[in-house]
């Protein structure tokens, strides 16, 4: 995938120049995980299993599509199921792929035991990204010499968006489950629009499966994914236009002076 800049009236915003890789006959089509469901009965006490989300015992999930985008306020559990299902699928706690670390659920992702994951086919590859470990990640994959495999340059030597982004274009290409937890947290609205261009472009391929937290707005409006909203009552698969966060940023952006107004005009003094 290239990007390439458009005319000069539209100067600033980015072009996808798609150039997909096409999936073979015999290759497997995404989505690889096809089904989520909780085991009511391997439930514990406390968190995370007191959260909202989980209290009727019944969340299941079907992945129809390459791409599904977990959407929600915080405390809703968004990372909470990202990194269980991570854990299940064989990743590490720090996050990357399959060869970042020890995976499994005891440690870390208790959520995990109590999750059944159904494949057709089962895959191993892919990469789980979390923000908060990604110096961990970035440390290991420049340790390890493979720096070829993300674009060419050691990723501690870049800027902390341009090193996300390295790994988001030099991987999404590959087939395999792709975990993302909040993957704008480092990213410019623009390079936003660049990793929007990534994603179009694997969907396109269909040889690779993403599930996706984002409190982006501009990721949520990727033509073709499944934006699912948690809640006390599941996940429910709702309409960009009808999200939380696409309301209030479309409200804010529309008069920010009067917004603004609104959240800081003092109460009158009572004295």
């Amino acid at each position: 995938m290239t990007l390439s800049r458009v005319p000069p009236r539209s100067r600033g915003m980015l072009n996808c120049r798609p150039m997909a890789r096409k999936r073979s006959k015999t290759a497997p089509a995404a989505p690889f995980l096809r089904r989520l469901s909780l085991l009511p009965e391997r439930m514990e006490r406390g968190w995370p299993f007191d959260l909202p989300l989980l209290q009727d015992g019944a969340l299941e999930i079907a992945f129809e599509r390459p791409v599904t985008i977990l959407v929600g306020e915080n405390g809703s559990g968004k990372s909470t199921l990202l990194e269980a299902i991570a854990a299940a699928a064989g990743f590490s706690e720090q996050g990357g792929d399959s060869g970042h670390g020890p995976g499994g659920p005891q440690d870390w992702a208790p959520l995990a035991p109590a999750l059944r994951l159904s494949w057709l086919p089962k895959i191993g590859r892919g990469f789980f990204m979390r923000a908060e470990s990604f110096f961990n990640v970035a440390a290991f994959i420049d340790r390890a010499g493979s720096i070829d495999r993300w674009g060419g340059q050691p990723l501690h030597e870049q800027s902390h968006g341009e090193s996300f982004l390295a790994i988001y274009l030099s991987r999404l290409s590959e087939p395999g489950l792709y975990i993302l937890d909040e993957p704008e947290a480092a990213l410019s609205p623009n390079r936003q629009l660049s990793f929007l261009c990534a994603l179009h472009d694997m969907q396109k391929s269909g040889t690779a499966q993403i599930i996706m937290a984002t409190h982006s707005p501009i990721l949520m409006a990727l033509p073709g994914a499944t934006l699912l909203e948690l809640g006390p009552d599941g996940a429910n698969e709702v309409d960009y236009r009808e999200t939380d966060h696409f309301k209030l940023y479309e409200r804010f952006l529309r008069g920010p002076e009067a917004y603004l107004k609104h959240l800081f005009d003092d109460e009158a003094d009572p004295t």
